[in-house]
């Protein structure tokens, strides 16, 4: 049995449960209170030297960081397949979550939030304005990828969801949740809708998970 070790609202647990549930893959969840600092416990860190959320438990093997979990998730179990089968359309699709893990998410997460308040005294309104730069600079790259792909379909890439989805619906809920203007982004748009109707997706929402308060 598969142990994802998550916190409802963290956008790389919820990553995770979108591509278990893709897969139709089971999992016992296990969460772990990031505003309680549970992920900083000892027991904790034995399982995750980072003391980050997700870890994933399977077979005796602990895997950790989300993009490597993901990759290992699309490896063991290949079919639905998360990425297309071309090297270039893999490299393409690769390049969109490459721009939000990598380029988005890490800047915003939570020990960034904390560090710009207690060392740099930064106030919510400031932390606001933080985030909505870097998803708002982000989300403009990712929009206009999508608007040139005439072919694209339903989703980010063709007409299914994948691994690109992954990293996108957490990161325009993130976005909703700070109140950036997506206004500016139909397309992103219109893929959280689409997605918002697929089973996998609802239940991988933060709003329906065993911890969510």
């Amino acid at each position: 049995m598969i142990r994802l070790y998550n916190y409802y609202r963290s956008g790389t647990s919820q990553r995770v449960r979108i591509a278990l549930n893709l897969k139709n893959v089971p999992y016992d969840y296990v969460p772990v209170n990031l505003l309680k600092g549970e992920h900083r416990s000892k027991i904790y860190r034995a399982l995750n030297p980072q003391g980050l959320a997700p870890s994933l438990q399977i077979d005796g093997h602990t895997l950790i960081q989300s993009p490597a979990i993901l990759e290992w998730i699309e490896e063991k179990w290949p079919d639905p397949s998360l990425l297309p089968s071309d090297l270039f359309e893999r490299a393409h699709v690769r390049a969109m979550v490459a721009l939000i893990g990598c380029d988005i998410h890490p800047v915003n997460n939570l020990r960034i939030l904390n560090r710009l308040k207690s060392e740099f005294s930064a106030d919510q309104q400031a932390i606001h304005s933080w985030i909505s730069h870097w998803i708002t600079e982000g989300f403009t790259a990712l929009e206009t990828m999508l608007q040139q792909d005439i072919g694209r379909g339903d989703f980010c890439f063709g007409n299914l969801p994948g691994m690109a989805e992954c990293y996108l619906i957490p990161q325009v809920y993130a976005a909703r949740r700070f109140e950036v203007d997506l206004t500016l982004f139909p397309a992103i748009i219109a893929i959280d809708e689409a997605c918002a109707n697929l089973s996998a997706f609802q239940a991988a929402h933060p709003d329906n998970q065993p911890d969510t308060v």
